[in-house]
């Protein structure tokens, strides 16, 4: 690929990618890089009000921007709000807006806050790379790749490679941590993290399985948890075992700096999960109807288990409950070929 601007000429860059956890740390590992060849850039970052901790004591991250776009679906009025918060972000006046996400949401913030200087570069995937294809309309330049393709690959391509960068394999797999967080007095004694929630329940490795793992484990577990649903299932997991304890309510950054001091993190293909892989802690992720080869990084530490079932990644099978089928004697195992 060509590059797309002059690098001498690169001083602002807004990243657009507004959720959820784990795309956006799939995201993140970009900055490093970018930072590394343009130390002087100002890269600035639009994300989801409620997904900024994900972002937060990032040293490669200058300024992070919030909205709240979500409060629209509620209140179609605060999409007044929300053109009024994106055109003061306009006024940064940014030599490249990227759009990592490539939903026709984030194209038209790509657009409002990037179009204000003659000169300036919207970047975005092509319309054969993205489920939104209409999105790539928003965009002066696009970049080609795949949507059955990596994740973490295709965010360095539009990212990394539309800056100009070649970034290897060997180069991802050698990164350094990018996830930060403040210390605080809280204190729990594990040595393994379950992370038993997702965002759909076809996602979600049953109850009874996690159990299985930690009986058969017997290692000190906590069980993390974000909503009333996970934490009932922390609570079952408490009482059945004397091995699983509970985290304490939390925000982002708790569980960031809670997952960066275990042996090994398990749980589904969900944004707690990836956090390992972005802090090079131990991990196995649990797939059933989400491809394994495409949502995650395979590494020496980080590992995968995938069900039977094959998976269509641009038409995900709501009823592919393939994930209650994996034993957890495969995931033990490999548990202990971590630990």
């Amino acid at each position: 690929m060509d590059t797309f601007v002059e690098n001498t000429k690169i001083m602002k860059i807004c990243i657009v990618k507004l959720s959820a956890m784990g795309d956006i740390i799939h995201a993140m590992i970009a900055l490093q890089f970018i930072k590394k060849n343009f130390p002087n850039v100002t890269i600035d970052w639009i994300v989801e009000d409620g997904f900024k901790g994900v972002l937060e004591n990032n040293p490669d991250i200058d300024n992070i921007l919030p909205v709240n776009l979500k409060a629209i679906k509620k209140n179609k009025l605060e999409i007044f709000n929300q053109i009024k918060l994106l055109n003061e972000y306009a006024k940064n006046n940014y030599d490249i807006v990227i759009d990592a996400q490539g939903l026709l949401k984030s194209a038209i913030v790509s657009k409002i806050v990037g179009g204000r200087i003659v000169g300036s570069e919207i970047i975005g995937f092509d319309k054969d790379s993205i489920r939104e294809g209409i999105a790539s309309w928003f965009y002066d330049k696009t970049v080609a790749i795949g949507y059955e393709q990596n994740v973490i690959d295709r965010n360095i391509e539009v990212l990394c490679k539309s800056l100009g960068l070649n970034i290897l394999n060997e180069d991802i797999l050698s990164k350094k941590e990018f996830l930060y967080f403040n210390e605080n007095n809280i204190s729990e004694t594990f040595d393994i993290i379950f992370v038993v929630g997702a965002s759909k329940p076809n996602k979600m490795y049953p109850k009874e399985k996690y159990l299985e793992v930690a009986e058969q484990l017997k290692e000190n577990i906590l069980v993390v948890w974000g909503n009333d649903e996970e934490y009932e299932i922390a609570q079952w997991l408490s009482s059945q075992s004397t091995f699983i304890s509970i985290a304490s309510k939390g925000n982002l950054n708790d569980l960031k700096r809670i997952i960066s001091k275990a042996k090994l993190i398990i749980g589904s293909d969900t944004g707690p999960t990836h956090m390992a892989w972005a802090l090079n802690i131990p991990s196995i992720t649990i797939f059933g109807n989400t491809p394994e080869y495409r949502n995650t990084y395979i590494t020496d530490i980080n590992k995968v288990i995938k069900s039977s079932s094959e998976v269509d990644p641009l038409k995900l099978d709501k009823n592919d409950f393939s994930i209650q089928d994996i034993k957890s004697s495969d995931v033990v195992t490999l548990a202990k070929d971590l630990l």
